[in-house]
């Protein structure tokens, strides 16, 4: 199943050259939970119909359990594999390699396998299973969901890769990107124009100086970097050395605790470099390059934490990654994030994870399972 899966690419990417639809894998899966009796829905994205999320449920009534992941991955450069990305290598210490094997498609095969165990017995709650598209870039497939409304559980447990660890709140991540134009001209007379590389190294310095204000005035005790981190990510500008430089473009990764709020945030950095662009007379734009994915936190005393905690005999704790967690929990379930595989091995050549982590994962799903609906 993993196998079919990882051969079927779905790579998510702002690039439209590299992104992908997803659809394959979302007509895999419904295939497959077609055959265990669910009533399977594909659900194409609003205005990109080569997008789908896929919601299946057995069973039928209120409450009941959600086993959610996304189907898409990240881009790959297969030169950099010392094998085939887009099938699986299983080595002989029991490894699975391959893209999306941890992050992760590696999910629904433990899901499927953990559901046949109980699939000769009607539950008293129903299971839903679920797969979303776009995780790796916009999280368009969740807000879908979000905005839809209709899934519907008491609980639900995100399948990304945690160390087998159930998670129970993680940060919140916006891409921001600050753009500033000059008026080009000759460079053998800088007065002649506006150097927008000048405007962009007082921005620099003004974002730097915020960084160190967000380390000081928020502090979250429960991650292990216990602050808001901002990391200064790329840079453009200009079109040649002989040219005073036209436009300057920083994008910026912004990543917040759960007792943070990001509007608030955001006014503040608007506020500091408005006064630059004052001070300088030049323009000064600042634009999230996605709607942010809010930080996410439930109770270290749910039943759902609880549980997992029993089941897979690890303390809950916290991430700095992002997950859809935050749209499932905003739906009215107790969320946690779950799953084998550790984030370690997401998003780089020869992802890969341990299959011992897999049937460790499938015994804590099928408990999970038959806590939550038989």
């Amino acid at each position: 199943m993993l196998r079919d899966l990882v051969k079927s690419p779905s790579i998510s990417s702002t690039s439209p050259e590299l992104d992908q639809s997803n659809r394959d894998v979302i007509f895999q899966l419904a295939n497959w939970l077609d055959d265990l009796a669910f009533k399977v829905e594909i659900l194409p994205l609003p205005g990109n119909p080569a997008k789908a999320n896929l919601i299946a449920r057995r069973g039928e009534g209120k409450g009941g359990l959600v086993l959610s992941g996304h189907s898409d991955t990240v881009p790959c450069d297969e030169d950099d594999w010392d094998s085939d990305p887009f099938d699986v290598r299983q080595a002989e210490d029991g490894k699975y390699y391959g893209l999306g094997c941890c992050d992760m498609k590696g999910f629904f095969p433990v899901a499927l396998h953990a559901v046949k165990e109980v699939v000769a017995k009607a539950p008293k709650k129903p299971l839903t299973i679920v797969a979303t598209a776009d995780e790796e870039t916009s999280m368009a497939g969740a807000r879908n969901l979000l905005a839809e409304g209709e899934l519907k559980a008491d609980v639900a447990v995100i399948g990304e890769p945690t160390d087998l660890t159930p998670i129970y709140a993680h940060k919140g991540i916006v891409l921001l990107k600050i753009h500033t134009a000059g008026i080009p001209g000759h460079s053998s007379d800088p007065d002649g124009g506006t150097n927008a590389l000048e405007t962009m190294h007082e921005i620099l310095t003004e974002v730097l100086c915020f960084r160190d204000h967000l380390r000081n005035d928020y502090v979250h005790p429960s991650f292990a970097v216990q602050h808001p981190t901002l990391n200064l990510g790329c840079l453009h500008a200009g079109d040649n050395a002989n040219r005073i430089c036209g436009f300057a473009e920083l994008l910026i990764d912004l990543r917040i605790t759960p007792n943070v709020d990001f509007d608030q945030i955001l006014l503040r950095l608007e506020s500091r470099l408005d006064a630059i662009g004052a001070r300088l007379e030049v323009p000064i734009d600042i634009e999230p390059v996605f709607n942010p994915v809010p930080p996410f936190e439930t109770s270290k005393d749910g039943s759902l934490v609880r549980f997992l905690e029993q089941s897979s005999g690890r303390s809950a704790s916290t991430v700095a990654f992002g997950t859809e967690a935050p749209f499932l929990q905003q739906l009215g379930m107790e969320t946690v994030v779950f799953g084998a595989g550790c984030i370690d091995q997401a998003h780089r050549a020869n992802e890969f994870v341990d299959a011992r982590h897999h049937q460790k994962a499938q015994t804590v799903l099928s408990q999970l399972i038959d806590r939550y609906c038989f």
